[in-house]
């Protein structure tokens, strides 16, 4: 029995030497042959013998196990169709929930708002006033908005004045469903939270809007339809 384990023993020891001279290989011949290639975060093998993923923060590049190719792309299973590539991303680009700092957000509760789900919204984004329109239809859901101005220095202004309105959760409604703009902000106003969301929005890699993020924390960049959100709102209650 002790002959059993100490074979096993070092087959793993094989095994986990393999993959560091792999990635000791593939992380040098990148560096010689290409050398602006962005700094790799990790290197792990997939299912696919020979070939290792390149995680560069929240994105995957594939190679061999000499770093002689560099493959962009996805990598699907045929047998049970999953995309392997955009799973992975998912869970790299998960969301803690509970620790957003909603009190930053601006809060629409619809029926009883038992549902929770966060928005990070332009207001000079068109897919933000798409998606808006489509949640308008939602039922028992509160939705935290959190104002990410992106898109120039009017995203700014109407984002100032949208949360130091009186009602900011009506008039960003008003505005995004309904084209209404916004009041004019009058008098001081603190307006630090948008630089929070801001921050915030950096750190969870919000590159664009509107990005979705629901309470099991899985995310969706772009403007989803109202029935792939409450498919999604269902399966985040399962979690």
């Amino acid at each position: 029995m002790s002959l059993v384990r100490t074979l096993l023993a070092a087959c793993a020891a094989v095994l986990v030497v393999g993959a560091w001279a792999d990635e000791a290989a593939i992380r040098k011949n990148l560096a010689e042959r290409l050398p602006n290639f962005p700094p790799i975060d990790e290197v792990s093998k997939t299912p696919i013998p020979g070939v290792y993923e390149l995680r560069i923060g929240a994105e995957l590049l594939y190679t061999d196990e000499q770093g002689q190719y560099v493959i962009q792309g996805s990598i699907i299973d045929t047998k049970t169709r999953a995309n392997l590539t955009e799973a992975r991303i998912a869970k790299l680009t998960q969301v803690d929930f509970a620790t957003l700092p909603l009190k930053d957000a601006i809060l629409i509760k619809q029926g009883s708002g038992a549902r929770k789900m966060v928005v990070f919204g332009d207001p000079n984004c068109g897919y933000c006033k798409r998606l808006e329109r489509d949640l308008v239809t939602l039922k028992d859901v509160s939705i935290y908005t959190f104002l990410y101005p992106i898109l120039g220095p009017d995203s700014n202004v109407k984002s100032r004045d949208i949360w130091c309105a009186r009602e900011p959760g009506k008039v960003w409604r008003n505005w995004m469903v309904d084209g209404t703009t916004p009041p004019k902000a009058m008098g001081a106003c603190d307006t630090s939270a948008l630089e929070r969301n801001l921050a915030l929005g950096n750190r969870n890699r919000v590159n664009g809007t509107p990005a979705v993020v629901f309470e099991d924390g899985t995310r969706s960049p772009g403007a989803l339809p109202a029935e792939q959100i409450e498919s999604r709102l269902v399966a985040a209650a399962k979690r």
